[in-house]
């Protein structure tokens, strides 16, 4: 594929690729997807790092930087679909009769974008814009779950987990098993291991083979037990399923 043109147009390729790219991808693998000369690529991710439009990975490869995701979530804010995935969750909510929401991987936490809210006056307060860990949390673990088998232990290793309540899993081989467990069956789940007194499960969004998102549902112990959340899972993985084909309409 012949990606040679002027400058701005190789920036927008390669902002693009990173953005799209299902691993964070090296200068070699954007040299050679877009067919742009070693010392051009280096050049021009160079600027776009200093730029915070990209920045490394502790692996070696580039993934968006502050200012791309910027964009990105203003984009996601602004887009038209916003109004109907708000219609799915609170349709999910209304069934459920618990708040839920849609999850993204913001660096190494989870984000929350979107949330609709159940009317009860005991609520978990997690509003949009939330940062939650990755090692406790259903959608964290569900997007863990989901990477490479040696570079989800690489994650783990690095991860500052810490003791958050007592079910916390803070043992990397207990950890692996329940993320091996949690993509056999494509379910993340929280057993009060971030919050004490709170239970959560999730099912991923997908764009095309890709995960990108996670769907979860929350609730206080004092109202529903993990298991009342698992009851719940063909209505979530049904709006799981419609929020994927909105992401897919091009």
């Amino acid at each position: 594929m012949n990606k040679k043109g002027s400058s701005i147009t190789r920036v927008l390729d390669i902002i693009e690729a990173i953005s799209t790219a299902k691993h964070p991808p090296t200068p070699l693998d954007l040299s050679i997807e877009l067919d742009i000369p070693k010392p051009s690529i280096h050049r021009l991710l160079q600027t776009l790092e200093q730029e915070k439009f990209i920045k490394l990975d502790i692996y070696g490869g580039y993934i968006v930087g502050d200012r791309t995701y910027k964009l990105l979530m203003s984009a996601w804010e602004q887009e038209p679909k916003k109004i109907e995935r708000l219609a799915i969750l609170q349709k999910l909510s209304d069934q459920t009769n618990e708040t839920c929401g849609i999850a993204i991987l913001n660096n190494n936490q989870m984000l929350y974008t979107d949330r609709v809210q159940a009317n009860w006056p005991l609520q978990v307060y997690l509003p949009i814009g939330s940062t939650v860990p990755l090692w406790c949390t259903s959608s964290g673990k569900l997007f863990l779950s989901f990477q490479p088998e040696s570079r989800r232990k690489n994650i783990i290793k690095h991860l500052p987990i810490t003791q958050l309540t007592k079910n916390t899993i803070t043992d990397p081989v207990m950890l692996e098993e329940n993320l091996n467990h949690i993509f056999l069956n494509k379910l993340g789940t929280d057993n009060e291991e971030f919050i004490s007194g709170m239970v959560a499960c999730s099912v991923p969004i997908h764009k095309g083979d890709t995960i990108i998102a996670c769907l979860y549902v929350h609730a206080p112990t004092i109202r529903k037990s993990l298991d009342d959340l698992l009851s719940f899972e063909s209505i979530l993985r049904q709006a799981a399923n419609d929020l994927s084909k909105l992401i897919n309409i091009d």
